[in-house]
């Protein structure tokens, strides 16, 4: 009888083996399905992922960093190398501001639809009186590009700030003023990078980074264009708000565009971003292809 109760034991455990495996299957199977629709021009390219806090100081640059933290897990878990490019830390906690390089392959493809407003309902830990607040940060996604995208840039219309670097990084950091801002003019673009160890490194790195983001704006004109859209439904540009995370009075995450949502909030929060990347992606390529 014992013999039989094992046999029992070791099939249940072979079938849940197997059916983990399937599931897994199942689950690259719709991710490389998904990747076939990723045709855009910088669709295979790295990208920048910047990160903004909204107004609101302590609580604002918390969810800033809770976002920075979200989107290195998801991006670590498929393979993928973060850097971090530029990181301004909140007073009290969080980031004001941060610039990721996420590297691999399609991986601006997969982050380009998470531009726009994020939204953050909870109770504060920072609030004595234990009050709900709503805080807001903002993210911007651009391709790297190479030498081989020609981005024309008149220096001109380019003004150079140098400043002393914050947060971490050794301690040279703070010993001279080696971090570089670029603040193109015309479209009032800004980028900082403070990664390198001198200003020659991060000056050419903010030049990369600058060329990425008038790239992306260029491409947006042209999807736009190109899908004559006239309503901000599929808008991904800056101050649109396209996802809700609600911690109390009840869990729930919800992407405004898509609908699609789940109770399972660490889980988002820890980086399982995935379905609502690939709804987006599929529904931004549903609309490509009726325009």
């Amino acid at each position: 009888m014992l013999a039989d109760m094992a046999d029992e034991e070791g099939d249940e455990a072979t079938l849940e083996e197997a059916r983990q495996q399937l599931k897994a299957i199942k689950e690259r199977a719709a991710r490389a399905e998904l990747e076939a629709l990723l045709s855009g021009e910088a669709d295979g390219n790295d990208a920048y992922l910047e990160i903004n806090s909204g107004a609101g100081g302590t609580e604002s640059n918390d969810w800033a960093g809770m976002l920075m933290r979200m989107y290195s897990r998801w991006a670590r878990a498929h393979g993928y190398e973060v850097t971090i490019e530029a990181e301004e830390q909140g007073e009290q906690a969080g980031i004001k501001s941060a610039t990721l390089q996420i590297a691999g392959p399609n991986a601006y493809g997969w982050l380009k639809s998470e531009s726009g407003v994020h939204r953050l309902v909870r109770i504060s830990p920072y609030d004595a009186a234990a009050k709900r607040h709503t805080s807001f940060a903002s993210i911007g996604v651009s391709p790297v590009v190479d030498d081989t995208i020609e981005i024309d840039i008149n220096p001109a219309d380019v003004r150079t700030d140098t400043y002393r670097a914050s947060g971490a990084g050794g301690q040279h950091i703070n010993k001279t003023d080696s971090a570089v801002r670029l603040t193109h003019i015309p479209t009032n673009t800004v980028v900082a990078c403070q990664a390198g160890r001198s200003q020659h490194q991060n000056r050419e790195q903010a030049w990369k980074m600058l060329r990425a983001r008038l790239y992306e704006l260029e491409l947006q004109k042209r999807e736009a264009a190109a899908q004559a859209l006239a309503d901000a439904k599929t808008d991904i540009g800056w101050g649109h708000q396209i996802r809700s995370y609600v911690l109390q009075p009840y869990q729930m995450v919800k992407d405004l565009r898509t609908e699609v949502e789940t109770s399972d909030t660490q889980g988002v929060l820890d980086g399982d971003l995935d379905p609502f990347m690939g709804a987006a992606l599929a529904a931004r390529v549903g609309e490509t292809r009726e325009s």
